[in-house]
This record gives structure tokens, sequence and C-alpha cells, in this order.
């Protein structure tokens, strides 16, 4: 009997003799099983160690209005790739413009009477003290200009890093506070994952070990450890270790993954691959009889075998699919 004759066999038990008699089991096929037989074993491999994660980069950040004032124009959007210190906005600042001229004339005109009063204390027609005081004055002019310096600069709304405009909440003539989010920026490299690696798997793990990350739609990029905590949380009994993506590995940041790496030493049930059919069946022979049973699987192993992570014990026997 071939595996879809075992299959069709199952909505046949029961289908004759009396039409009120129930079925005895739903997943129970009585006769010789057309296959051979192989036994269920408990093998120890030694497998990549599978823990997931979620991706994220080091710098990603809002940016925020250090200055009150009125949106005057928007020179970023999301998408944008921005350089470090590349503009992002501006904010209305005739005002600062204003403050930083008086300031700036305020300063040249501070630094002419210090030189014409360090000349006259050279020459002696001055006092001493009065040659202090204007020096004093001179060094309040010039931080005079620095700070109304700063006030310009904080209307010019600037990119914290080289990355990409992730998020846009400022709007032209639209009024903002100081501490209000007006971007964010995002580095799209390198990206990172962060694990938690048991204590029976860790003591192994070094900085520069090969790692490996697999994305829920299948896709898989190169890692490797680029920190590793020295020692393990007690409260956990794991060790924090953080690995990085190859450059341009193809995923996206904020994604959940699964990150291999290193390998641990565990005992699994392994059964013959063919004994599993597509729709995830096999069929068990017990008592003299076959049973199909729903299982799950795991990794592939050696010897055309597949690990079962649930639905069949070890030393159960599996009936094997006739060639």
């Amino acid at each position: 009997m071939t595996r879809p004759a075992m299959m069709l066999a199952l909505v046949l038990v029961g289908c004759g003799g009396e039409g009120s008699r129930p079925i005895e089991s739903a997943a129970t096929l009585a006769s010789t099983p057309a296959g051979t037989l192989a036994t269920a074993e408990s093998v120890t491999v030694d497998r990549p160690l599978s823990l997931p994660s979620q991706l994220y980069v080091e710098h990603d950040a809002a940016v925020l209005a250090r200055s009150s004032g009125v949106v005057e124009s928007i020179l970023a959007d999301i998408g944008t790739p921005v350089a470090a210190g590349q503009p992002l906005a501006r904010l209305e600042s005739t005002d600062q413009e204003i403050a930083l001229a008086q300031a700036q004339e305020q300063a040249a005109n501070a630094k002419q009477r210090v030189e014409r009063q360090r000349a006259l204390t050279t020459a002696g027609v001055v006092t001493r003290a009065d040659s202090e005081q204007v020096e004093f004055e001179n060094r309040a002019a010039e931080l005079a200009v620095r700070k109304a310096q700063r006030e310009y600069d904080l209307t010019r709304i600037v990119a914290p890093f080289a990355g990409v405009v992730t998020g846009r909440m400022a709007r032209v003539q639209r009024m903002v506070r100081d501490g209000d989010s007006l971007f964010r920026v995002t580095a799209l490299a390198p990206v990172l994952a962060t694990v938690r690696v048991p204590e029976s798997a860790a003591a192994g793990l070094r900085v520069g070990a090969e790692a490996r990350v697999l994305t829920a739609r299948g896709k898989s990029a190169q890692a490797r450890v680029v920190r590793a905590s020295p020692v393990l949380d007690p409260a956990s009994g794991t060790r924090e270790v953080v690995v990085q993506l190859a450059p341009g590995s193809a995923v996206t940041p904020g994604s959940s993954v699964s990150v291999q790496l290193g390998s641990e030493r565990r005992s699994v049930v392994a059964i013959p691959r063919a004994a599993v059919a597509k729709d995830g069946y096999a069929l068990v022979w017990d008592d003299n009889r076959t049973t199909l049973r729903a299982v799950t699987l795991g990794a592939e192993l050696d010897g055309d075998r597949v690990e079962v992570v649930t639905g069949i014990a070890a030393g159960e026997k599996v009936v094997r699919a006739a060639p």
C-alpha cells in the first residue's frame, strides 16, 4: 500500500458494515503495514543554539526642538538620507539674527577699546585697575556673541548623525516648544541583535564568533559576536551577547528573528524522513495496527533522518513508506 493509499484507508475505515457503527479510531488503520518498520531513536546531536531576538540599530534618535518658535521651512521628509549635521528644518529666527548682530557690534567696540587700553597701559598713561576693567568688558562681549550665536544656531534643526529620516512631526507654520519632537533619524547600519545565552552554552562564546540570523520570512544573514557580557546574570542564569549583521544584509531593523550561534548538545527523537508524509503525518505501528499521528518536525539530521519535536516518543515504531 502506497502512502496515498494508506491515508485514503483512514477515510474508508468504518464505512462498511452497519451504518450506525462508529469508527473505532479516526486515526487507526488495521492491517499489516505496507512498508518497512523503523524505530524512533533517541540520539545526541550538536546543533546551533537558536534564540529569539529583534533587530535594532545603535543610532536611532528623536530630533527635538532646542528652542521655541514657529517652523519656517521643512528641508527633509520621511525616507530622506541625511548626513551628520545636515539641516532638517528651520525655525523663524529674525529676533535671534538681530540679537546676534547687536552682540557682534558690541564685541567689535569692546575689542577696539581693549586694544587702545593695552597701548595706554604699556605707555604708563592709565592705571592697571582701569586696564583690567576694560579687559573684563571685552571678555563679557565675546561671551555675549557666543550666546547669541548659539540662540541663532538652535533655530536650525540638524541631523545628529548620518542615516535616514524615519519620522517627521514638524509642520510648517506650527508653533513648537523647547523639547518637542520634530523628526526621527535612524542609522540603517550596523544592524544588531541581542540575545540571552543560557549558561550551558555561554562558556564557549567569544567576541568575533560566527553567527547566523534567520528572519520570519526565511531570509538569512551572516553575523558575528561584537559584544559579550563577561558575567552571567544571577537572576536568569544567562549571558548577554550582541551580534552584528554583515554589511549589506537584506534585513529590516525591528524585525523579529532567530539568532543561531555556538552549539548545544541535546538529545532528540529521530525517525527516517521517509516515514513522514508531506502533510506532517506519520504512521505509528502499535499493537499490530497502524495509527495516523500528527508530528512536529525539527532539524534535518544525518542519515536521511529528521528530528521529531512532538508526536512520537523514542522506542515507538513507525512505518517507512516503500520506495
